[in-house]
């Protein structure tokens, strides 16, 4: 199973939110590069960056902060989200070095689409799937759909058989340190043609452990690593 910490950046800083809540962000630190050079010499082959900036301007704002990153990656696996929606933002971010991107409220709004951009860079973009209540969310998770998770799956497998990941992150258990949710994880595995990337709530060991046992392709961890809760090197032989 791939484990994945995360950074997610707003206004230039390494922050977590709580339920996707903006207002409810701690911050952990004001140099994310570093953060990510951490998490690199502790083991890490996979890094996952979202800009909470461009998820709600929808485009890419913290340029700086990612080129940081990507600066001590040294060739790691480094994907981003936030603000990924159209075809000239895809290339430009694939110039900056980025291994994958992740996009998910323009997929929602024309899955066609993002099928074709699939197909275009096979197996390097993601279906970023962030739901509440089973619907899914865009615009920073500001805005829900009544568009099931499951259904835009199926939409995006009718034009690509190329989509590298679905990462599936349940809102209501992001950054909350109460565990994933299970049920709705299977729900999403077994809907989905493409490898599935659990994303909220992953807090213990126990967590990742259940989650390999389930199959699943990989496991994104946040407040856990930053609070103590997973240590990186115990997560990563659970791998």
């Amino acid at each position: 199973m791939e484990i994945w910490p995360a950074i997610d950046l707003l206004g230039g800083n390494c922050v977590r939110l709580r339920q996707g809540d903006y207002s409810r962000n701690t911050v952990f630190s004001q140099q994310p590069s570093l953060m990510a050079k951490a998490w690199f010499d502790a083991g890490a082959e996979f890094l996952h960056c979202v800009d909470l900036d461009g998820a709600k301007s929808g485009s890419i704002v913290n340029h700086q902060a990612v080129s940081a990153i990507l600066a001590v990656a040294r060739g790691k696996t480094v994907q981003l989200g936030g603000g990924v929606r159209s075809e000239d933002s895809i290339r430009k971010l694939f110039a900056l070095g980025l291994s994958r991107l992740i996009v998910g409220t323009a997929a929602l709004k024309d899955p066609r689409w993002f099928g074709q951009m699939c197909q275009e860079f096979p197996d390097r973009l993601v279906l970023g799937l962030d739901a509440k209540s089973g619907m899914v969310a865009t615009e920073g998770w500001l805005d829900v759909s009544k568009t099931p998770a499951t259904l835009l799956i199926d939409q995006v497998a009718q034009h690509t058989d190329r989509c590298a990941a679905v990462i599936y992150t349940d809102i209501e258990k992001d950054g909350m340190m109460e565990g994933p949710n299970f049920q709705s994880l299977a729900e999403i595995q077994k809907a989905s043609p493409f490898p599935v990337i659990a994303s909220g709530g992953v807090t213990t060991l126990e967590d990742l452990k259940r989650l390999a046992d389930q199959g699943t392709h990989g496991a994104i961890i946040g407040r856990a690593l930053y609070e103590g809760t997973i240590r990186l090197e115990d997560a990563l032989r659970i791998s």
